[in-house]
């Protein structure tokens, strides 16, 4: 009896290393050939912005939620990438699922969130597009197909994620 203490110990720190092992992603190839779903959803503005619109740039589509510790982790590493790749064909569409717009700003405001972010409500675009844990993203190619996919947080602007993103971009892109 008096060594329950120490197993709820020794099993709560394994549920939290168990945790923190699936809270970091990884990018890898996305298996499918087929389709990539349709995105169509609006800003905080209620300007609706559509993926087929952003055909030409590579799209970093990242569906999150504002409750979700791995997500706000994850967004310093985004605004970088982000702002260092302003002046290429590149897109950050940050997809918040099933959270109102007017609760969100306040959020936004203190993180200084400048990318764009969209508002899935009713998370239908969540599950159009297959995902079932935040964060999840997506990387579309400059011809709207779906490359890659991260589940759980990643750094977006290290080498390796960075470079990918970048061998998505055409050959001709001259800011290089």
């Amino acid at each position: 009896m008096r060594y329950r203490p120490l197993a709820t110990l020794a099993f709560s720190a394994f549920c939290w290393l168990a945790a923190y092992a699936v809270s970091a992603g990884s990018l890898e190839p996305y298996p499918s050939e087929g389709a990539t779903p349709g995105l169509e959803l609006p800003d905080a503005d209620r300007q609706i912005h559509n993926l087929a619109d952003y055909r030409g740039k590579v799209v970093l589509v990242n569906f999150w939620a504002s409750w979700c510790t791995p997500c706000i982790r994850e967004i310093p590493s985004m605004q970088r990438l982000d702002a260092d790749l302003s002046s290429r064909p590149f897109k950050l569409l940050a997809v918040n699922v099933g959270e109102r717009p007017n609760r969100l700003r306040g959020f936004i405001k203190r993180m200084q969130i400048d990318f764009t972010v969209l508002y899935d409500e009713p998370g239908k675009a969540f599950r159009e597009w297959g995902a079932s844990v935040y964060p999840t993203s997506f990387l579309i190619d400059t011809e709207g197909r779906i490359r890659y996919e991260a589940i759980g947080p990643l750094e977006w602007d290290e080498l390796g994620a960075r470079e990918l993103v970048e061998s998505l971009m055409p050959e001709s892109d001259e800011s290089r």
